[in-house]
């Protein structure tokens, strides 16, 4: 199904989609080869996808049977295409994990990864090899079978997780810290299994040397390349994210995810595994979530097309013949993971509930069974050392078993609940367990009824402080990283990433926020945030800034509870917004002002118009007394990266741009945006004001 030694395969799809483009028969409008599969592919996983969801199950199930119909039908007839599909979809898969957790936070639960990981791989491992050696398998073979058996899957029980809202439960905790010790040993199972399969005869012997030789200078090239690499990451993806682009952002971070995994396979290693330490090397940066966000709607859909890949396995004539041997198989596995992951759960220390059910989640046969199956083949090797049959009952038996899995899971959460009620006592949980605690480092897990912000410019910038001030806590969501370092300076809570993806949304807290506030962006992204969060979140409150009065209609046309335009009074009335949802008095945001509140510094820096007047001008009537929003810097230039000190302040609003002479031009932009006509200098020793309408000095 896939050749995870082989990283150059991965990139046949492309090859094979960018031919047919090219090619003479594509342009006459006739239809390629792969397009029949290709569509019934798609169709089938949306179709599938779609009543697993209206049935209350997972769609992984729904693309698992999507393959098994695709292969009783007959439809796909180049199964070489979904098989590189579906390894790409393994490689995204195992770089979404490496970002999840980083280095740091493994660190932290090593106890769990490796005391608990350890104990369910190696029982399992060993308990299966000794039953096959007791009914005569030899031992090599039944070494194989019990790595097979060991493994769990990644993908359905992190989806699992993430939909039942588990994944900081104890049993989430349990199970993602064993899974990520199996992930870690697959790389161990797939040097091994080469070794397995050559015997032990002298020849045999004297190739085993020469591999692990092989091995170790492939495993110094890797921490090379890492190491460099660890240094390099970070400052490409700060240059990819200054462009602000989503598309520039997103091919350069694949980029890396291929480019890293192909390395690791080039030196004779796991492509797999290259991926996921491309995935750690990426959240070592501060972009993480940002590339967690854009890249997994594409992990999404290649990971789609991996189980379907699984289920195009299974022959479903073989599963008639032989059902009460499967079923046999099913239960053994069942039992003996269910008990084995239960027995190192107590050995942590946790309690009854959770360890019963991260059993039962973990009572799977994963997907990375799949690689080590096809690598075992390929060196002689089968499931309990029967060929043909061996192979078909064992995809047979761990469909069935991923198939099960939500059933399992949802037995093993209603258990899990029972048993706390019963007890009146705490639980042990060992601190240094949870890998909760791996991400509590960062304050915006910890945040509730807070108010997410998304965008950070002036209103952004204005609004936090205005919160800060008020001791209501908000977490920023922006794509500019010059605006996150600024919130970062600031000590604000910041999320870096396309604010329109919604795993960076639910990272940022959406479902525990009091409200959402969009400012600073245009209308084009805030619509599609709006659409969005009212799919997920329909009652809770959004409120809006925008640039143009007609935005801020378009807005409220679109289900925003209230939306400003970009004026003075209108971001007081935002704030008294603002406040009113928080439980404030909106008297308290009317006293406002856009410096951040009138103390006595702001309140000694009032300008007014001082009376003056102009035959020429015919907007005084703008002219209020204001407070400027700034003293000494442009706050759009900072925003931007940049840095002007000939400032010029709104007389109607303070807000504070930097002169014509300079390469952005804010003051006069501001002007013709806002239709405030009247500015007047901020450096020192100038008091002149000037009408932008009437081109008029006061």
């Amino acid at each position: 199904m896939m050749r995870a030694r082989n990283p150059l395969r991965s990139w046949s799809l492309l090859t094979v989609l960018c031919a047919a483009v090219a090619s003479p028969a594509w342009a006459a409008g006739a239809m390629p080869s792969f397009y029949t599969e290709l569509v019934c592919l798609i169709i089938g996983c949306a179709l599938m996808g779609y009543l697993c969801f209206r049935i209350g199950l997972v769609p992984i199930l729904g693309f698992l049977m999507t393959g098994v119909v695709l292969n009783t039908s007959g439809l796909v007839e180049n199964p070489a295409l979904v098989e590189a599909m579906a390894e790409v979809g393994v490689i995204l898969l195992l770089f979404t994990i490496g970002i999840e957790f980083s280095i740091e936070s493994l660190m932290r639960i090593r106890r769990l990864i490796f005391v608990g990981g350890g104990l369910q791989v190696g029982l399992t491992t060993g308990l299966v090899t000794g039953t096959l050696m007791l009914l005569g398998v030899a031992w090599q073979a039944s070494l194989f079978t019990g790595m097979l058996v060991a493994l769990s899957s990644t993908a359905i029980v992190l989806k699992l997780l993430e939909s039942r809202g588990e994944t900081r439960s104890d049993a989430g905790n349990l199970s993602v810290g064993m899974l990520i010790f199996q992930d870690l040993a697959v790389v161990g199972m797939v040097i091994a299994i080469p070794l397995l399969g050559q015997g032990g005869d002298e020849e045999a012997h004297g190739g085993g040397m020469d591999r692990l030789l092989s091995l170790a200078g492939a495993v110094l090239l890797v921490v090379v390349v890492l190491l460099i690499a660890r240094k390099l990451v970070p400052k490409v993806l700060e240059l990819l994210a200054r462009a602000c682009s989503p598309e520039v952002f997103l091919l350069g971070v694949i980029a890396i995810c291929l480019g890293t995994a192909w390395v690791t396979g080039f030196a004779g290693v796991s492509v797999s595994l290259g991926a996921f330490l491309a995935g750690l090397l990426v959240s070592e940066s501060r972009f993480g979530s940002q590339a967690l966000g854009e890249i997994l709607p594409l992990q999404i859909l290649f990971s789609a097309t991996f189980f379907v890949s699984v289920g195009l396995l299974l022959d479903v004539g073989f599963l008639m013949r032989h059902l009460p041997l499967v079923l046999l198989v099913v239960a053994g596995v069942l039992v003996l993971k269910a008990s084995v992951t239960f027995l190192s759960a107590k050995v942590l220390g946790y309690a009854t509930g959770p360890a019963v059910a991260s059993g039962l989640l973990l009572a799977q046969v994963g997907e990375f069974s799949f690689v080590l199956e096809r690598a075992g083949r390929e060196a002689g090797l089968s499931p309990a050392g029967i060929d043909g049959a061996g192979g078909q009952t064992f995809i047979a038996a761990t469909v069935v078993l991923m198939a099960l899995t939500p059933f399992l899971a949802q037995a093993g959460s209603a258990l899990d609940q029972r048993l706390r009620a019963r007890t009146a006592t705490k639980r042990p949980r060992p601190s240094e367990n949870a890998p909760a605690e791996a991400s509590a480092a960062d304050s915006h897990h910890d945040l509730a009824d807070h108010v997410l912000i998304l965008g950070y410019g002036r209103a952004g910038s204005w609004l936090s402080r205005q919160l800060r001030q008020a001791d209501i806590s908000c977490l920023v969501i922006t794509l500019s990283p010059t605006g996150a370092a600024e919130a970062d300076a600031k000590g604000v809570p910041v999320l870096r990433g396309d604010y329109t993806k919604m795993s960076l949304l639910k990272e940022g807290g959406l479902q525990r926020a009091r409200m959402v506030v969009i400012a600073d962006d245009t209308l084009e992204v805030a619509e599609r945030a709006v659409a969005m969060i009212r799919a997920n979140l329909p009652d809770i409150p959004i409120l809006a800034k925008m640039a143009l009065e007609t935005d801020a209609e378009a807005m409220r046309s679109h289900g925003v509870q209230f939306a400003v335009s970009d004026e003075a009074p209108s971001h007081r009335a935002l704030l008294a917004e603002v406040y009113g949802h928080c439980g404030h008095a909106r008297e308290a945001a009317e006293q406002s002002t856009l410096s951040g509140g009138k103390n006595e510094a702001n309140a000694a820096f009032v300008l007014s118009l001082e009376q003056r007047s102009s035959p020429h001008c015919t907007h005084t009537d703008q002219a209020r007394a204001v407070v400027p929003e700034a003293r000494d810097i442009c706050p759009e230039c900072v925003v931007a990266g940049e840095r002007w000190v000939h400032l010029r302040v709104c007389m109607t609003c303070g807000h504070v741009g930097c002169c014509d002479s300079s390469k952005n031009r804010h003051a006069s932009r501001h002007a013709s945006a806002a239709g405030h006509a009247l500015a007047r200098s901020l450096e020192p020793g100038e008091d002149w004001v000037w009408c932008f309408e009437d081109e008029t000095l006061l």
